[in-house]
């Protein structure tokens, strides 16, 4: 007989950025392992340093890490990390990323600009990642940014059920706070039950985060409205549609997001805004705004550390969100 055969098991290990420790150590704690002790520093001209204080040779590699603000930084300690691992003999290197950096710029709205997320997937390609695990990407089509799979996880099931449990489901209409969310609002309304109502908006594409609401589709009089988006960031669009459904008779809105990225003016004008509660998870670290008592955060981290699961144990990710 030629060869060696060998009877060696599989081997997941955990590894995070220091982006946002207290997610990772939740997913780690869901998945009853523990994150890989990593050395990871500054030096003093603004270089990152990474080293892994294990072997990870032939190990299932999950390295989670969410583009978060100063969120240049971030993603390139994520892409050191990940060579790290590739030159470390990784069986495989799974990227977590629950808020995925730049996926705003997905398409040329004018001559002569980028395609950012494009960016960033090949980057992450380059350094040596097989697979991408994300959450609720700005659109879908970025999946197809990045030659290899990638598992795209939806929050709608830990946000709907949170809203459908605190409201008389008899009372409520979905909004999508633009065309863009429509989809997305449609599949709130099959899981609660509920009607759909579209706030129309245009937005100036020479002044950032400038939207004009002009009109609501739909019926949002007297009823309890809950506004649903991927991210809120100034907080500018989703503030301007809230108070068109007010403008337009709402008894009361609600608004939820996947990613409270929350910059510049936002926690002011969540703050002063009529909108009852604000609804977010935490796949960003709390940036001082989340104070605020209007605003509820629930957690991600049940959904990634199944995704990863059924990713290490070769099951189906899909199979988490069929009932959708």
């Amino acid at each position: 007989m030629t060869g060696i055969k060998t009877t060696g098991e599989k081997k997941l290990m955990l590894f995070s950025g220091r982006a946002h420790p207290e997610l990772a150590e939740e997913v780690a704690h869901k998945l009853g392992v523990g994150i890989v002790p990593t050395k990871a520093f500054d030096f003093a001209n603004g270089e990152i340093y990474v080293r892994y204080q294990e072997s990870a040779r032939g190990a299932d590699c999950f390295l989670i890490q969410s583009h978060t603000a100063p969120i240049n930084k971030w993603i390139m300690e994520q892409l050191i990390m990940i060579d790290a691992l590739k030159r470390a003999s990784a069986r495989s290197i799974t990227v977590i990323v629950p808020f995925y950096g730049y996926a705003r710029q997905d398409k040329k709205h004018k001559g002569r600009e980028p395609i950012s997320a494009r960016l960033v997937a090949d980057l992450m390609k380059t350094a040596g990642a097989d697979r991408i695990l994300t959450v609720d990407l700005h659109t879908d089509q970025i999946q197809g940014f990045f030659d290899g799979p990638v598992d795209h996880l939806f929050a709608l099931p830990i946000l709907a059920d949170y809203v459908g449990a605190k409201v008389d489901r008899s009372k409520l209409t979905v909004v999508s706070p633009d065309a863009g969310r429509v989809r997305v609002a449609d599949r709130w309304c099959d899981r609660l039950g509920a009607p759909l109502a579209i706030v129309h908006k245009r937005r100036d594409k020479d002044v950032a985060n400038q939207v004009t609401v002009h009109e609501v589709v739909g019926e949002v009089k007297g009823r309890v409205c809950v506004l649903v988006d991927d991210m809120i960031d100034t907080g500018g669009t989703i503030c301007a549609a809230a108070d068109a459904l007010f403008a337009h008779g709402a008894e009361d809105v609600i608004v939820t997001a996947t990613h409270g990225v929350l910059s510049g003016p936002a926690a002011d004008r969540l703050k002063n805004s009529k909108v009852s509660e604000f609804v977010f998870t935490d796949t960003l670290p709390d940036p001082g705004a989340l104070e605020l008592d209007k605003i509820t955060v629930l957690s991600i981290a049940p959904t990634i550390a199944n995704a990863v699961r059924e990713v290490f144990e070769d099951g189906s990710v899909t199979s988490l969100f069929d009932e959708q």
